[in-house]
C-alpha cells in the first residue's frame, strides 16, 4: 500500500533544483559576459575562461542531488 504523500516535500525537492538553477543562470550570465571581454582581448585567456564559466553549473549539480535524495526518501 502506498503512503500518501506530504505536500511539502515535492515542493521542497523542486525549489532545491529549481533555485539551484536559477543561481546558476546568474552566475554563468555574468561570468560569461565578463569572460567574453576577457577573450577577446587576450585569447589565450580562453581554456580558463571555460572552466571559470563551467564552476557555477556545480549548484544545479548539487541542487538535483539534493532534490534526488529528498525524492528518495518519499519511498
Amino acid at each position: 500500500m502506498r503512503k500518501m504523500v506530504d505536500f511539502g516535500i515535492p515542493l521542497g525537492a523542486g525549489l532545491a533544483f529549481g533555485l539551484g538553477a536559477l543561481g546558476t543562470g546568474i552566475a554563468q550570465s555574468k561570468i560569461g559576459a565578463a569572460g567574453a571581454g576577457a577573450v577577446a582581448e587576450k585569447p589565450e585567456t580562453f581554456g580558463s575562461m571555460i572552466i571559470l564559466v563551467a564552476i557555477p553549473e556545480t549548484l544545479a549539480i548539487l541542487g538535483f542531488v539534493v532534490a534526488s535524495m529528498i525524492m528518495v526518501m518519499l519511498e
